[in-house]
């Protein structure tokens, strides 16, 4: 009865605020397998289908790109019903994906499949529009909070990799994917109840109709030196540098290892130890925005993202990469969910899920083309060298662009910052 009473208190910062919090860490664990499935399967797609290694990996670039434009129409509907509307739509989405994947037949069914029921319309409901919903039910720790459910992917990375190994090995990957769908669909849904009431921050719609932004954006009415639409530019540029330059290890570490002679299993082990790294870096980093703010902690992390890539360079002795390995995940780990305290930090709440979606989907299109870019300096140069370099050379324009918003927003005095929309 006590926690019932506890929980019944629906205000920001509140218990139930925390509640809340756990149970979108839950569904965007659950909502990751998207990510993380196609990549396990790869082999198992590959010799099902007689494909080639590089149209093998056609699945995954469908499913980043979905992801990507997913994460903005699930934000824009998140803002005009809230954030159980695309969530309940994305576990449908996202279990008739895999089901129908299951039954494919060739690797263009399978591709069509995977970018759009499971990347676009599914798996992108439970990372952006969750994170912005998270925002607004705290103000005292958003920071460590946001952290906290960004954290989702990096769990879904640990835990279902391994689970679906283990079905691929013993069932197939056809039923694997009709177990995920199973499990999808079981869990998102009834999950979703948890997040049915309506943000604090955010007024309810009137019945039948969605709910109204404000008239006038936050930057533009506390006489910002930017306009709202500058802002957002930035912010996407950002977005992407940053994940351009993020992708290099992540994307390209197993296959430097194994050049190095130290094979692909250390490598993995290495990729692992990143993303381990990261969710702690996320946790750090969300701490530290809550009391120096979001931009300043963009700075950091951004500066210590270069740092590490460098490190890259002259430390290639496998202890020394592992040591390395780690603090890239410590120091990559916060970058991104800053961007969704920087949106909440200038823009009108009811334009969170839009936004957030926004700069989310530019990290995924930076991841993207990164692990591209990179792939293709290595083809020209046959070494690494050359990629990590250009990876810094693309932090540094994410760490000018953060710089340069810190100048002109936080730098200006109390008088021109931007009204905190709680």
């Amino acid at each position: 009865m006590k926690i019932a009473s506890i929980l019944a208190e629906r205000e920001v910062d509140s218990p139930y605020a925390w509640f809340r919090l756990s149970m979108s860490l839950l569904i965007s664990m659950i909502g990751g397998v998207g990510l993380w499935s196609v990549v396990v399967i790869l082999p198992a797609v590959e010799a099902d289908f007689e494909l080639a290694r590089a149209d093998a990996s056609l699945p995954y670039t469908a499913t980043m790109i979905g992801f990507a434009i997913g994460g903005i129409l699930m934000g824009r509907l998140a803002d005009r019903y809230g954030i159980v509307v695309p969530l309940r739509f994305g576990a449908i989405a996202l279990a008739l994906g895999y089901f129908l994947s299951a039954h494919a037949e060739n690797l263009w069914q399978f591709v069509l499949l995977q970018g759009l029921l499971v990347g676009m319309l599914g798996s992108s409901a439970s990372f952006g529009p969750v994170i912005s919903d998270v925002t607004h039910w705290f103000q005292r720790r958003r920071g460590i909070a946001v952290a906290i459910g960004a954290s989702g992917s990096y769990l879904a990375g640990t835990i279902w990799p391994p689970v679906v190994q283990y079905f691929v090995d013993t069932q197939g990957w056809r039923d694997t994917h009709m177990i995920i769908a199973g499990v999808c669909l079981c869990t998102l849904l009834p999950l979703s109840a948890a997040l049915r009431e309506r943000s604090p921050s955010v007024p309810a719609p009137l019945p039948g109709r969605p709910a109204q932004p404000p008239t006038a954006p936050a930057l533009e009415s506390a006489g910002s030196p930017l306009s709202g639409r500058a802002v957002q530019g930035l912010l996407l540029v950002a977005g992407l540098s940053c994940c351009v330059a993020m992708a290099m290890p992540q994307v390209h570490i197993v296959a430097y290892c194994g050049d190095l002679g130290y094979g692909t299993a250390r490598g993995a082990e290495m990729l692992s130890l990143m993303l381990a790294t990261g969710i702690v870096s996320r946790l750090v980093f969300g701490w530290l925005a809550d009391r120096i703010g979001a931009l300043p902690t963009l700075i950091v992390s951004s500066v210590m993202q270069g740092l590490s890539l460098l490190l890259f360079l002259p430390f290639t002795g496998l202890i020394s990469l592992y040591a390395v390995s780690a603090l890239f995940g410590l120091a990559q780990g916060g970058i991104v969910p800053t961007y969704a305290l920087v949106v909440r930090r200038f823009f009108p709440a009811a334009e969170a899920g839009t936004r957030v979606g926004l700069v989310l989907s530019a990290t995924l299109l930076g991841m993207a083309l990164g692990g591209w870019m990179s792939g293709k300096i290595y083809d020209l140069t046959l070494s690494y060298d050359a990629a990590f370099l250009n990876g810094v050379a693309w932090n540094l324009l994410n760490l000018s662009v953060a710089f340069f918003l810190w100048l002109q927003l936080d730098r200006r005095g109390p008088a021109r910052r931007a009204v905190e929309t709680a």
